[in-house]
C-alpha cells in the first residue's frame, strides 16, 4: 500500500481478520486472483460492484462486459472519482495502469485501453472479483 492518506482508513488488523487470506492479499498487497475463478467473472446480475475493503461503489453492472480473459470486466467507473489510477511498473518493460480504490486505495486490478473491444470507451477495466462485492439494486 501507498503512503498516502485515503479519505477511508482502513484498520489492517480487523480487515484481515474479516477478509479470506486471497481478498487481503488483492485489496491490500495487489496480488492477483488466478483466471477464470472468481464469483463475478461471468455473472450478469443487476446491481452495483462496491470495493471489499470499504463498501465504496466502483463499478455498475450495466457496464460489465464479457471480455474473455478471466476477470470481471467494465469499460466505466461509477464516476471518475471513485478509481485511482497508478502507473504500475511492477512488470518492466511493461508499463500498466493500476486501479485502486478512491476511498481506501485498496487495489483492484487494471485498466487496459485500445484493445478494440465493442464498448463505448474502448476501455477494460480488468477486476479482481474478490476485490467487490455485489449489491443487487
Amino acid at each position: 500500500m501507498s503512503e498516502k492518506n485515503y479519505p477511508v482508513q482502513i484498520d489492517e488488523a480487523a480487515l484481515k481478520a474479516k477478509l479470506d487470506p486471497l481478498s487481503y492479499e488483492v485489496l491490500r498487497n495487489a496480488a492477483t486472483e488466478r483466471p477464470f475463478t472468481g464469483e463475478y467473472t461471468d455473472t450478469d446480475k443487476v446491481g452495483v460492484y462496491k470495493c471489499k475493503a470499504c463498501n465504496a461503489q466502483l463499478f455498475r453492472s450495466e457496464t460489465k462486459f464479457h471480455s474473455g480473459c478471466g476477470w470481471p470486466s467494465f469499460y466505466a467507473p461509477t464516476s471518475d472519482d471513485a478509481v485511482e489510477l497508478i502507473e504500475d511498473r511492477s512488470l518492466f518493460p511493461r508499463v500498466r495502469t493500476e486501479v485502486r480504490c478512491a476511498a481506501c486505495g485498496s487495489h483492484l486490478g487494471h485498466i487496459f485501453k485500445g484493445e478494440g473491444y465493442d464498448v463505448p470507451t474502448d476501455e477494460r477495466w480488468c477486476i479482481n472479483s474478490v476485490s467487490l462485492i455485489l449489491e443487487d439494486i
